[in-house]
């Protein structure tokens, strides 16, 4: 049973991969499987440029977004259809 998941996040103390960690953790207790992929807006993956934004902590347009982010064994993916703070979980197709 592939089952997914949203969850928000806004704690501004905690990086991505914490976020995703505490999420994960929480998938997997009401769930019993950890999930492998997890989908989240653009703006909160890092940048191949190390992360600079142009001041205001968005970042630049000539900015390229990584096409896969890996967190331990979870894969996670921008896509647009996220806002900003919420983390859709779940399975990749070979999970």
């Amino acid at each position: 049973m592939n089952i997914g998941m949203l969850w928000f996040d806004n704690d501004k103390m905690m990086d991505l991969n914490a976020k995703i960690e505490r999420a994960s953790n929480y998938y997997q207790k009401k769930y019993g499987k950890s999930p492998t992929l997890c989908y989240v807006h653009p703006s909160m993956l890092p940048t191949p440029s190390d992360n600079k934004s142009n001041g205001n902590g968005s970042k630049t347009n000539n900015q390229k977004e990584l096409d896969d982010y890996f967190t331990g064994s979870v894969i996670v993916r921008s896509n647009q259809s996220i806002l900003p703070n919420h983390f859709w979980l779940g399975f990749n197709g070979n999970s």
